[in-house]
């Protein structure tokens, strides 16, 4: 058996080598950044069979270990973070990173990532589509608010911004020069079309995710409180099937909900939770926490989003509602910080997700 480190770049890939037994890993060659002639370099290397492949998850993508695993060549992407580091080296090289990868395929200490198929794959990438188009309207807004601010217009009613009765107060807003005028039109046009692009970004998600495999759990997760269709569809893509999470803690993990903790003999030290997972899920999950603040209740919206759901998904919301609200509130009047009663709301908003999607 032969096991085999990647260290992937750009413009070229450092290929480590690490026989069976205990042998140093050697480094092999240097080859560009070119799948076939990835292939082809590795099929010398004996019976595709006796391969063994690995390299660290980055921009990159799984296009390479896909390539490989279409040639019957086992591959495995790594997460980076959980790679073992030795404090005592201070030498850090694109060929020490392969050997290293070699070393340690073939000892069992490197974690894989969980591969999404070609179709998770593109509702991922649709999702985050829509946060980077919802972090660019954000920035519009921004800047149509500051000029307004700047120019001594401030909206004078207490409803909500950036709705209709808001946007019509901003059209309706002249400035003696014209040259403020102009630039509040073209501040106005960019908030518009960045409106106008979410929209058509969240009529994609709905119709792409009609045939998809996991649209049974998106329609199920919609029961929970606090989570609709784009935050169902974000969980759903960015987490992939849930039953590889043996437990609601290793699902909690995942998302860096649970606490980091620095233990040693007699002495227990917990600090802030990890972030070490989806960040992406995380603020979403705290974001829908806040609706836990207030009494259960099986509202209109929610009614309708349960229709056609298994009495037992329904009866899974249904406690979470309780649960959540109750340890909201305790949270609350122990003087915890709204912060950390969010967060540790999310978390246990995650272990009913896990329950779901178990169930899905």
């Amino acid at each position: 058996m032969r096991y085999i480190g990647l260290d992937i770049h750009t413009d070229s890939i450092k290929v480590a080598v690490a026989e069976s037994g205990r042998d140093r890993a050697q480094f092999l060659t240097s080859l560009s950044n070119d799948t076939p002639s990835l292939v082809r370099r590795l099929q010398r290397l004996g019976p595709l069979e006796s391969l063994r492949c690995c390299y660290e998850a980055g921009p990159g993508g799984y296009s390479i270990q896909r390539a490989l695993s279409a040639a019957g060549i086992d591959c495995r992407v790594i997460a980076p973070s959980l790679i073992p580091k030795q404090s005592g080296r201070r030498v850090k090289t694109d060929r020490l990173d392969a050997e290293n990868l070699a070393h340690y395929l073939r000892s069992g200490d490197l974690v894989e990532v969980w591969i999404p198929d070609s179709k998770t794959e593109s509702l991922r990438n649709l999702v985050r589509l829509r946060e980077d188009a919802m972090q660019t309207r954000q920035k519009a807004r921004q800047q149509l608010h500051h000029f307004l601010l700047r120019g001594g217009r401030s909206y004078p009613y207490r409803t909500t911004h950036w709705k209709h009765g808001h946007l019509n107060w901003i059209r309706r807003q002249r400035f003696d020069e014209e040259a403020d005028n102009i630039t509040i039109a073209d501040y106005l046009r960019a908030v518009e079309m960045t409106d106008s692009r979410m929209a058509g970004i969240e009529e994609d998600l709905r119709q792409q995710s009609q045939d998809w495999q996991l649209h049974s759990l998106v329609l199920n997760l919609q029961a929970l409180k606090g989570i609709s269709f784009l935050s169902a569809m974000t969980i759903a893509a960015e987490t992939g099937d849930m039953r590889r999470f043996a437990t609601a803690e290793k699902l909690m993990s995942y998302y860096g909900l649970v606490p980091s903790e620095r233990s040693s003999g007699k002495q227990e030290q917990r600090g802030r939770i990890t972030r070490c997972g989806n960040s992406l899920v995380r603020r979403l999950l705290v974001e829908s926490a806040w609706h836990y603040r207030h009494r259960p209740f099986m509202s209109q919206a929610i009614s309708q989003r349960c229709e056609g759901l298994t009495q037992k998904v329904v009866d899974i919301a249904w406690r979470a509602q309780k649960r959540l609200h109750q340890k909201y509130m305790r949270l609350q009047m122990n003087g915890k910080p709204m912060q950390k009663v969010c967060v540790a709301v999310a978390r246990e908003l995650a272990g009913f997700i896990w329950a779901i999607g178990r169930e899905v």
